[in-house]
Parts: C-alpha cells; sequence; structure tokens
C-alpha cells in the first residue's frame, strides 16, 4: 500500500473550473500535470516534508474535481447499499480525509519524477473516460497511472486511479468489506477516522 501511493503525486493535477469546463480530460489532466509539477519542483519545504503545506495543495487543487461519494461507493462495494445517507456522509467523508492526507504525503515524496501522456482514444460523445500516462521515476521501471474520468455536467471528475495495475478504490474493498463484517458500516467509520488521526499525529 505504502508504495503504491507514494507514485500518486501526480493526482494533485487538476485544475480552475473554468478550464476543466474548457479542456477535454486528457488536455486537462496533461496541462494541470505540468502546473502542478512545477509549483512543487520550485517549493523546498514541501520536498522537505512539509505536510500541512502539502495538503493546503491538495484541499485548493484536487477536493473539487475528485467524486469522492462514487469513489467511497466503490471502495465499499455492494455494503454501500445498506448504509443509511448519515452513513454514506460520514464514509466518505473520512475516506476523502484519508485520501488527502495520503496524496500529501506522498508529495513530500516527490524525487523529480515526470509524465509521459499515452495518446488518447475518447470518442466527442463520451461521457466516461480513462486518461493514460506513465511516471518516469530515475533509476527504477516506468509506472503506469490511468484516471477514469466522468462528465458531470460540463466538468470532468476522477472517480478512480489505477497504478501499475491496481485499481485505487478496488484496492480498499477486501479491507473494507472485512471491517464490516467484523464491525458494521459504524466500525468502518470508526476505523477510517482512527488512521485518519494517526495520520494527523504523523504516525505512519
Amino acid at each position: 500500500m505504502k508504495a503504491l501511493f507514494s507514485l500518486l503525486f501526480a493526482l494533485l493535477t487538476m485544475v480552475a473550473p473554468a478550464v476543466a469546463q474548457e479542456l477535454a480530460p486528457d488536455a486537462m489532466v496533461r496541462q494541470v500535470t505540468e502546473d502542478v509539477l512545477t509549483v512543487v519542483r520550485q517549493d523546498k519545504d514541501i520536498q522537505s516534508g512539509n505536510t500541512r503545506k502539502a495538503i493546503d495543495l491538495v484541499e485548493t487543487k484536487v477536493l473539487p474535481y475528485f467524486n469522492f461519494q462514487r469513489m467511497t461507493a466503490l471502495a465499499v462495494g455492494r455494503d454501500w447499499s445498506k448504509a443509511t445517507p448519515e452513513q454514506k456522509k460520514r464514509l466518505s467523508e473520512e475516506f476523502k480525509t484519508l485520501l488527502v492526507r495520503t496524496y500529501s504525503n506522498a508529495l513530500t515524496s516527490y524525487k523529480n519524477q515526470t509524465v509521459v501522456y499515452k495518446p488518447s482514444k475518447m470518442q466527442a460523445d463520451d461521457t466516461s473516460v480513462v486518461v493514460k500516462t506513465e511516471v518516469v521515476q530515475p533509476g527504477s521501471k516506468p509506472v503506469q497511472l490511468d484516471y477514469s474520468l466522468e462528465k458531470q455536467g460540463d466538468a470532468w471528475k476522477v472517480y478512480d486511479v489505477v497504478v501499475a495495475g491496481v485499481s485505487l478504490v478496488t484496492n480498499y474493498r477486501d479491507t473494507f468489506k472485512q471491517e464490516v463484517s467484523n464491525t458494521g458500516l459504524d466500525g468502518l467509520i470508526t476505523m477510517l477516522s482512527n488512521r485518519n488521526k494517526q495520520l494527523e499525529a504523523g504516525k505512519k
């Protein structure tokens, strides 16, 4: 899991709403990836492990452009349909917080990676698309990093990320399913809350 998330720095690649509405998803990913990486390369505080600054960057650039409720529903799986509206709200909030803090930690691990963008096969009337990229790391093999996006109104939102063939949301599914089986949906909420508290306290 730690290795998986260390590759997710490129997730921090969203853009202001006006640009998000004007650009196709592949063009959006390309433009904002380069914009954000430029910031990270120049920000010595983030590179030195300033998690608070990284979190601020995530909250500013990422949150409006991820569909966290759908991501949570996919991660929880069939048990999502059993959750009350309040449980769904709590689960989405805690999962969002977990992902934001995880991404922020990944940002502080940036080590001169670059991104190669693959040609898009998107059709003009598509409302769901996968944008394929490749993360090139010095001294390591390139890692495939694919974004699953869906169109909501005029904007595109990410609902899953696949790293080296492993889906981010389904990667959590077995853990979530086991926790619900053992302690129920409220137990899963508690588990996520406790994990977020550990991350906030700086525990890995």
